[in-house]
C-alpha cells in the first residue's frame, strides 16, 4: 500500500457549522487524524509491512498476522486512521434527516423504527466512559445490523464487524464548542449525517 496519508475533506472546515465548528474540524483533521496516520506508518515500517498489499482493515480483521509487539499500536493507530476516514465521509453540509431505501427498512427490522435506532445509538454513545466510538455495524455472520460501542480507537473490524456509521466521542471531537455538554454534541451531530454515503456503504456489504 505504501505510506498512509490523511485524505482531504470533501468540504471546508466551516461547512458543518453550526453543529461542528471550523476550529475543531481543522484540528481534528490536520492534527489528530495525521497523528494516527503517522503512528500507523511508523508501526508498519518497523515490521517492514508498509508494502502490505491490502488496506489496513485486513490487518485489523486479524491482528494475529502481525508481531505481538506492534499489535496494540496498529490496533490504536490503524483503527484511528480508518475510523476517521469513515467519519469525515459520513458527514456533509446540510446533512441529517433519515435514510431511505433498504437501509431504512433494515433499521426498522432490527431497531423498531428510526426514532428508536437514533435513541439507542445516542444513548449508547453517551454511555461510553472515557474515549471511544458509537457504531452502526453490519454483522456478516448473521446478515444483520447492530449497534456497538468500541473503546479508544479500536475498529469494529477487529470483531469482524463492518463499520457503517460511526460517531467519534473522544473529547477532541467536540470540546472546543460543547465543553462537557456531551449529549448536545451527539444531538447536533445527527444534523450532519450523510445518509447517501451511509446507504451506499451498507448496500456494498449487505447480502
Amino acid at each position: 500500500m505504501g505510506k498512509y496519508e490523511v485524505p482531504p475533506l470533501n468540504y471546508k472546515y466551516d461547512a458543518l457549522e453550526p453543529y461542528i465548528d471550523a476550529k475543531t474540524m481543522q484540528i481534528h483533521h490536520t492534527k489528530h487524524h495525521q497523528a494516527y496516520a503517522d503512528g500507523l506508518n511508523i508501526a508498519l515500517e518497523s515490521i517492514n509491512a508498509l508494502t502490505h498489499k491490502n488496506y489496513v482493515t485486513s490487518i485489523l480483521s486479524n491482528l494475529t498476522t502481525v508481531p505481538e509487539n506492534v499489535r496494540n499500536t496498529i490496533n490504536f493507530h490503524g483503527g484511528g486512521f480508518d475510523n476517521h476516514r469513515l467519519f469525515w465521509e459520513s458527514m456533509k453540509p446540510n446533512g441529517g434527516g433519515e435514510p431511505g431505501g433498504r437501509l431504512a427498512d433494515e433499521i426498522k427490522i432490527y431497531f423498531g423504527s428510526f426514532k428508536e435506532f437514533k435513541e439507542k445509538f445516542s444513548q449508547g454513545s453517551l454511555s461510553i466512559q472515557g474515549s471511544g466510538w458509537g457504531w452502526l455495524v453490519y454483522n456478516q455472520t448473521y446478515s444483520r445490523l447492530e449497534f456497538r460501542t468500541m473503546p479508544d480507537q479500536t475498529s469494529p473490524w477487529t470483531l469482524r464487524l463492518i463499520p457503517i456509521l460511526g460517531l467519534d466521542v473522544w473529547e477532541h471531537a467536540y470540546y472546543l464548542k460543547y465543553q462537557n455538554r456531551h449529549a448536545d454534541y451527539i444531538e447536533a451531530w445527527w444534523n450532519t449525517v450523510n445518509w447517501t454515503e451511509i446507504e451506499e456503504r451498507f448496500l456494498r456489504v449487505a447480502t
